[in-house]
């Protein structure tokens, strides 16, 4: 089996089966592993129906499984991407708020992050505001299905809501960085993903997370601009990207055209380079997310490709990442990366493996 020499973190989209959810997967690893399960929310956003609000942002319910010392093991999450697979059942009746779940909504990031740090995530969703209320000097605003607190002006600051029907079942499998053993890692997963009959859902993708440090080169971030956008078809079809797949793209053509510019591999050179390929406009949904890299105070200090299909199997999910590992590799290596040759159209493994067999460490 192909083994992976970088510390790697996994994103792995799955689906429960009807009736079931994440919260029962976090359950069955953590007491395999001799764990626990921490209820938490996870933020996410998406677009808004209301008319002049262009998105909302809300927590949904999450849970963290931690080793016997309090190691994390990994994370259970909603995606939002995952829909196709969550339409109802022809005579069922779909349910809101399985098992009491909600989501806590705001159309402002900072609130909506003062609201996480306040609230406990295993209050009911009657009561869950309260605290954020009492911090506006405000009551909450109770109904039958909703809750809600505005501040003295009337503006908005978060609402409760009912989970939608089926959005109990996207699971999210957010692993920590591994360093070893990667694939025994994701089975101790994947295997009870398995046998609780979790599937890879129509939209699935894997995303990987590499540590960004070493790419902050000006030689590096060209090559990583110029694997992404010139071997993209290659790519893809090497490995078997998912075309249904949301929020993928190609890197802007700016950014593509920047990086040929000529920028040194110093200090400044970087400098230069990194304040003028975030005024690109980068987005992290893309094949390959540089916007971390970029960053002047990074969040979440990776590269992140984005771009391997669904999969519940450990062993294809490190095949994939492996090649993966050795074209990011070769990015390192100052020698620019060619363009792909016509044999790429034909044997794209085989070009990507050509492709990937210079790489320094």
């Amino acid at each position: 089996m192909d083994e992976l020499t970088l510390r790697t973190g996994f994103e792995i989209e799955l689906l429960a089966p009807p009736g079931s959810d994440r919260q029962a997967l976090a359950d069955v690893v953590a007491a395999r592993a001799g764990g626990h399960v921490r209820r938490e929310f996870h933020a996410d956003s998406q677009p808004s129906p209301v008319p002049g609000v262009s998105v909302f942002r809300h927590l949904s319910p999450a849970f963290a499984v931690t080793g016997p010392a309090g190691e994390p093991v990994a994370r259970f999450v909603d995606d939002i991407t995952i829909e196709a697979d969550l339409a109802p059942v022809p005579g069922s009746q779909p349910r809101r708020g399985h098992r009491g779940w909600y989501r806590l909504l705001s159309d402002e990031g900072r609130l909506l992050r003062l609201v996480e740090r306040h609230v406990d995530p295993h209050a009911p969703m009657a009561t869950v505001l309260e605290p954020v209320a009492a911090l506006f000097g405000v009551g909450v605003d109770a109904f039958q299905a909703a809750a809600r607190v505005n501040d003295p002006t009337g503006a908005s600051i978060a609402v409760a809501l009912p989970l939608p029907p089926g959005r109990e079942r996207p699971c999210e499998i957010v692993t920590p960085p591994l360093e070893r053993d990667h694939a025994r890692a994701l089975e101790r997963l994947l295997g009870p993903a398995r046998e609780l009959g979790f599937t890879v859902p129509q939209e699935a993708a894997v995303h990987l997370h590499v540590d960004a440090g070493p790419f902050r080169r000006s030689s590096a971030l060209a090559n990583l601009v110029r694997l992404f956008a010139h071997w993209r078809a290659p790519l893809w079809a090497a490995l078997g990207t998912n075309p249904r797949c949301r929020r993928l793209a190609p890197l802007p053509d700016a950014l593509v055209r920047l990086v040929e510019h000529g920028w040194q591999d110093t200090d400044d050179g970087w400098a230069g380079l990194q304040d003028a390929a975030r005024a690109v406009g980068l987005t992290k949904y893309a094949d390959v997310n540089l916007v971390q890299l970029v960053a002047a105070r990074p969040l979440r200090d990776t590269v992140e490709v984005r771009i391997l299909p669904g999969d519940v199997d450990a062993r294809s999910i490190v095949e994939r990442a492996a090649l993966v590992e050795r074209l990011l590799l070769r990015c390192l290596d100052p020698a620019p990366l060619p363009p792909p040759g016509p044999d790429a159209a034909d044997d794209p493994r085989g070009a990507l493996d050509a492709l990937a067999a210079v790489a320094v460490r």
